[in-house]
């Protein structure tokens, strides 16, 4: 009740206020930088999570530690830690990799000497990862981890009994996985995959320290140049509960209808 009447107090004002209207018309544009930030990150997430998570059952030691090593770096390191980290070192880094390999002799005489790998890393041939694309892939490597972890717990709740009858029926290990395991481990992993997906999008705010246009950095900017420090900074606040809360009342009742089809 005590959020409903604020979110009621906040809309009333962008619609009587004109300061709290030229917030919105500043930042709404931010919302939609925000939501795709957040939908690519946590798509890549899923996609590193998953194969991790396969990797951290797996018999093969190989897999298993490189997997291992993975999840233990990105979990200890502060995810603002990783995105300055990200962009402002490992893009880079493989960036002069990749120049580097592409003005090697054998492939400038394949490729020639203005090939694309050659001047991938060079910033006068236009061709600079930009500041969103890095905080992207840095929220997905950092979540992949999280993610990881919940796939690893949901294939582990599924009965071994399961994949030796599987087994048994003369099903490959992957058959097995893909058609008997993972079907019952995701449905048991909705939830906290949910719960993820908002953290989140509450995390992308970090994305401003990189000075990627969401709903952090241009509420920055507004407040910086109006000195609006309270209407600008209670709109922001706004706007992202309205989001969570959206989300987290959609994650319970997909709970309690997952609850009722058991």
């Amino acid at each position: 009740m005590i959020l409903f009447l604020a979110a009621l107090v906040i809309v009333y004002f962008l619609f009587t206020d004109e300061t709290y209207q030229d917030i919105w018309n500043f930042v709404k544009s931010g919302i939609i930088v925000t939501m795709y930030v957040t939908l690519i990150a946590y798509a890549f997430a899923l996609t590193i999570g998953l194969l991790t998570g396969l990797a951290r059952v797996s018999s093969n030691k190989i897999l298993y530690n490189l997997a291992t090593l993975y999840v233990q770096i990105m979990r200890g390191l502060p995810i603002l830690v990783n995105l300055l980290y990200v962009a402002f070192v490992f893009v880079p880094l493989v960036l002069a990799g990749i120049n580097w390999f592409g003005s090697l002799p054998f492939v400038t005489g394949l490729l020639g000497e203005d090939n694309v790998l050659a001047l991938l890393g060079n910033r006068q041939a236009g061709l600079e990862v930009s500041f969103t694309v890095r905080a992207i892939f840095a929220l997905a490597l950092s979540y992949g981890a999280f993610s990881s972890e919940i796939f690893r717990a949901g294939i582990e709740s599924i009965g071994r009994g399961q994949m030796e009858a599987a087994r048994s029926l003369g099903m490959s290990y992957m058959q097995a996985m893909r058609h008997i395991i993972l079907p019952q481990a995701i449905r048991r992993v909705l939830p906290p995959m949910g719960n993820d997906f908002i953290a989140m999008l509450k995390e992308s705010s970090l994305v401003s320290a990189l000075g990627v246009q969401d709903i952090t950095q241009l509420g920055r900017l507004y407040a910086a140049s109006s000195f609006e420090y309270i209407a600008t900074y209670n709109v922001v606040a706004f706007l992202y509960l309205t989001m969570t809360i959206l989300l987290s009342i959609g994650v319970k009742t997909m709970e309690l209808r997952l609850k009722t089809d058991d």
